[in-house]
């Protein structure tokens, strides 16, 4: 019965809620016929807070992001909001983006799921064990496999979580704490390095907006990389974290207090964003060698490396290397293989949706020009103190980011108006970009419902909402450090 009104009071809270942004939406601009986005001021904001203040009631972040695109689309489609809804969710699921994503990540949790099944993480984990005799070592090894392992985020985060989750379990790390450490290394790396996905889109996204060349795209980029602050920042505040200079704090200390009582590893309702499904197979202590790990991660690497850092193309060509490794060791038959394949595929479909639905929620908040907005607001200031600019730009975007949950897409929006206001207002453009890549890293790492919030959760087996919140005052401690540098970068450099 009591399962019966809960359901009824959250159609009626639904209703309430469609209702009074209906009654809102009354009151704002239509959009233009064939316009793809309207102005509605500052009301773009309340789908923003609303989407930060149910997560931070409820904890459900499917719900949120959900009701969050529909008040965005009730302001810029009025009565049409369904069908804009169903058209949102359509475009979302044909962008080349998001099939890129299904693929990349859909057949990354087949690749960890066959190297658990030959034996390949046993053998690791029995590696690290045999050189790293500590709870420190230990995770001193995950810091350096994020370093090592920097060609993109998404390959960072799932490799490094998905192969130390089980050695650090051994040590009695929670999992907020292993998830942190691997989300502190994953973008902040790839932001770092020429070499990556990430320097490949930034600097694409440079030419595309007219400021340099496509030969010298690569080389403005690495201008950006020594003022990269918060990436910098994050490195250095989650090294200091495992030596202890800096304490567990807020819900890490909770989640360091629960382990070391003799309690769970990971938060409850972890086991659903698991990549492993929630449990591990056990396995004969003599199975598996280092081969059956180090190949195809090699192959991983290295292919999306020759692909000219195309990672759907590395982990096609690596399942490729992976069936003629081991079915033609006879380590397991091709229908094992198959299942392997789908089971890996399953195991991802939670974190994948989340992602699909941060996706909508973005081009819902884009119809309403919500990023827009923001930026706007604050020109006036950058306008009157361009010594300032690096530093607002790194507030107000990763503010932004925090609430979006996609980098990428920030980079693309906000670049095209960062670049030529800093020119125009005799800013310097190199700190300029600098801020915003810092932006994209630092809104995504405290955001719930971010790729990079996802991802490493997935890999490390712990719930996302859990993740964010026990990251959150070491992910502010670097974006502190990151606001003094860009101030006085600004004033320096200006």
């Amino acid at each position: 019965m009591s399962r019966r009104k809960a359901i009824l009071r959250f159609f009626l809270s639904v209703l309430v809620l469609v209702g009074c942004t209906m009654l809102i939406a009354s009151f704002l601009p239509e959009m233009e016929a064939g316009a793809e986005s309207v102005s509605i001021g500052f009301f773009a904001l309340i789908p923003a807070l609303f989407l930060v203040v149910y997560i931070f009631v409820t904890k459900r972040i499917l719900e949120a992001l959900i009701l969050a695109s529909l008040m965005c689309f009730i302001f810029a489609y009025k009565w049409d909001f369904l069908s804009a809804f169903s058209d949102g969710l359509t475009t979302v699921m044909m962008d080349e983006d998001t099939g890129w994503l299904i693929i990349v990540c859909g057949l990354m949790g087949s690749i960890i799921k066959l190297i658990e099944r030959t034996g390949g993480s046993l053998a690791f984990g029995r590696f690290v064990a045999n050189h790293a005799k500590s709870r420190v070592g230990t995770l001193l090894w995950t810091y350096l496999l994020g370093i090592i392992i920097f060609i993109d985020d998404y390959l960072n985060s799932l490799t490094v979580g998905s192969c130390m989750a089980p050695i650090t379990d051994k040590h009695r790390v929670s999992r907020e704490e292993l998830t942190y450490i691997v989300d502190s290394t994953a973008a902040p790396v790839c932001v770092l390095l020429p070499i990556s996905t990430w320097a490949v889109f930034a600097s694409r996204l440079l030419v595309d907006n007219g400021l340099v060349s496509q030969d010298k795209a690569i080389a403005y980029f690495v201008k950006t990389i020594p003022y990269n602050f918060y990436a910098w920042a994050a490195l250095l505040v989650v090294l200091l974290l495992i030596f202890r200079v800096i304490p567990p704090l807020g819900r890490m200390k909770k989640a360091d207090e629960r382990v070391k009582s003799g309690g769970p590893l990971a938060p409850p309702g972890s086991e659903k964003m698991d990549i492993r499904g929630g449990h591990h197979e056990e396995e004969d202590e003599n199975q598996g060698k280092m081969i059956d790990f180090l190949l195809p991660v090699a192959c991983l690497v290295i292919s999306t490396i020759v692909a000219d850092v195309n990672m759907q193309k590395g982990v096609i060509i690596t399942l490729g290397f992976m069936f003629v490794f081991y079915v033609g060791r006879g380590l397991i038959s091709a229908q094992e293989f198959t299942d392997c394949c789908v089971e890996g595929i399953k195991n991802m479909l939670l974190p994948l949706m989340l992602m699909v639905l941060a996706f909508l929620f973005s081009d819902a908040s884009s119809s309403i020009q919500f990023t827009e907005t923001i930026i706007n607001g604050v020109l006036p200031t950058m306008e009157k103190m361009p010594q300032l600019m690096p530093l607002i730009i790194f507030i107000i975007l990763g503010a932004t980011e925090f609430i979006t949950g996609t980098n990428w897409g920030l980079y693309i929006i906000a670049l095209p108006i960062v670049i030529p206001l800093s020119q125009a207002v005799g800013g310097n453009t190199v700190l300029a970009i600098s801020a915003v890549l810092s932006a994209g890293v630092f809104g995504s790492h405290i955001c719930f419902y971010s790729d990079a919030t996802i991802i490493s959760s997935a890999a490390c087996g712990c719930d996302n909402f859990e993740h964010g919140l026990s990251q959150m005052p070491y992910g502010f401690l670097g974006a502190g450090i990151a606001m003094i540098l860009f101030t006085v970068a600004g004033f320096v450099m200006t």
